[in-house]
């Protein structure tokens, strides 16, 4: 029973991982590509871009194993077998069902301890990646900026290297402006390490005083035209080398944290966000004078009228003005308040799906199991036909309900809890009746839909 299981789940799952994988590249393709990564670079990136996914190779693998195991089980009379043995079918599963529980703990284990580790690498290996300037690669026509100081364009390019109409702007004297312009009618270029030398011949060189420039009035650029039949420069290439980022950049990110220290940030922002909401009701008491119970005391008079009345024109005019801008001022200090504390209640959900997803993931595996097992001893299909189109179906509807759970986590809609088990309380009631089912040996199930719709067309 174990190997029916294992075997297709060691295919499935390096396949989920490979699909996943090729899906990563395709996103990423344009910041990996024609930047002179090494492969070692890549490699990494690929090794920690895979554990990242496993959030989503694992659930499929074990759901496409388990519809295919029990699958091909049913369509071969051995579950039958069993159960003529006097097996019943929960007896049956109880080896994958220990199976499961295990691949589920290492599953939680997966996420609370090597997930954070494997996204703190990803992230600041993709970042590095994507802060690389493209290598030295000169397209006629275009210039190329990729090296820190310098503009260069050729009009073309002949097999053994030779530049034709080479025109450079040499931007490293001056922060604003062109600085120097050098243009010659054949160029090549020697790399060495990570020197380049570029020998120019027959050209021109303009080099412009900026400062000089500045502290004219009139509208008036003092250059220098100098002509030559050759000449050399270096340019340092240490620009385009890959160097990593560094980690601390990321380290406090939630995606990085185990369930402890997402417990403790979402306990600290929670405390943050009561705080800021009480200081924004009692923010308008502690600006009225009313409260204050310090007063001088004064005698008494009745007043005859309305206070406006006995006061004058100007002083009307004082008391209006001051009532509208401190009622300005408050409502500005509330509403930046209340921004405040959305902006926190964002960070702790953002927080709070992280901490569901620890659980998420092993739970997940579980679910799938009830779903996909029963599935397969009802539709009695094994191969990689019946039982991958069915996986796919129910995963989609898993995965997609997963993300309009969170998204709605995000916008603040419905609350995290909800939000992120939503597709799992979607999917429950399934896994129960497909389970039931099975174990009541439904034969409402086992029906041939295509003969029968070709039955009913004649």
């Amino acid at each position: 029973m174990l190997k029916s299981f294992l075997a297709p789940f060691a295919v499935t799952m390096p396949v989920a991982l490979f699909i996943l994988d090729m899906q990563f590249l395709w996103v990423y393709a344009d910041d990996l590509i024609g930047k002179g990564l090494a492969p070692w670079v890549i490699t990494e990136l690929m090794i920690y871009a895979s554990a990242r996914l496993v959030n989503l190779a694992l659930p499929l693998a074990i759901l496409v194993a388990s519809i295919m195991a029990f699958g091909s089980l049913s369509e071969r009379n051995e579950l039958t077998a069993l159960k003529s043995a006097g097996l019943s079918v929960f007896r049956i599963f109880r080896p994958l069902v220990v199976t499961i529980l295990l691949i589920s703990i290492g599953a939680f284990w997966f996420s609370n301890a090597a997930w954070p580790v494997a996204n703190l690498k990803f992230r600041t290996l993709l970042f590095s990646v994507t802060q690389k300037k493209p290598t030295l690669n000169l397209v006629p026509g275009a210039f190329y900026n990729g090296i820190e100081g310098f503009a260069i364009r050729v009009d073309s390019k002949e097999e053994n290297g030779r530049l034709n109409d080479v025109l450079i702007h040499d931007h490293r004297e001056g922060k604003t402006g062109v600085s120097r312009i050098i243009r010659a009618d054949q160029g090549t270029m020697i790399q060495s390490g990570n020197r380049l030398t570029i020998v120019l011949k027959n050209g021109v060189s303009y080099e412009e005083d900026l400062e000089q420039a500045k502290r004219r009035k009139e509208r008036l650029h003092p250059h220098i035209t100098s002509s030559f039949e050759r000449q050399e420069f270096d340019i340092d290439l240490a620009s385009l080398d890959f160097s990593k980022a560094d980690e601390g950049l990321f380290k406090r990110a939630h995606e990085m944290m185990t369930v402890e220290q997402l417990g403790t940030a979402m306990d600290s922002l929670g405390l943050l966000v009561k705080q800021r909401l009480r200081e924004i009701e009692l923010y308008g008491n502690r600006q009225s004078v009313l409260l204050r119970d310090t007063i001088t005391t004064f005698g008494t008079t009745k007043a005859t009228g309305p206070i406006w009345t006995i006061l004058s024109t100007t002083e009307r005019r004082m008391a209006f003005d001051g009532a509208r801008n401190l009622t300005r001022n408050n409502r500005q200090s509330i509403a930046n308040g209340l921004e405040n504390a959305n902006t926190r209640v964002r960070a702790l959900n953002r927080h709070a799906i992280e901490w569901h997803r620890k659980f998420f993931l092993a739970l997940s595996c579980v679910l799938l199991f009830f779903i996909g097992a029963p599935l397969g001893t009802i539709i009695r299909k094994g191969g990689l036909g019946m039982p991958t189109v069915l996986a796919i179906g129910i995963f989609l509807a898993f995965y997609i309900l997963s993300m309009i759970g969170e998204q709605m986590v995000k916008s603040g809609t419905v609350t995290p809890r909800f939000g992120m088990w939503m597709s799992s309380l979607a999917l429950l009631p399934f896994a129960i009746y497909f389970t039931r089912q099975a174990m009541r040996d439904a034969r409402a199930f086992r029906i041939n839909w295509s003969n029968q719709f070709f039955r009913k067309q004649t």
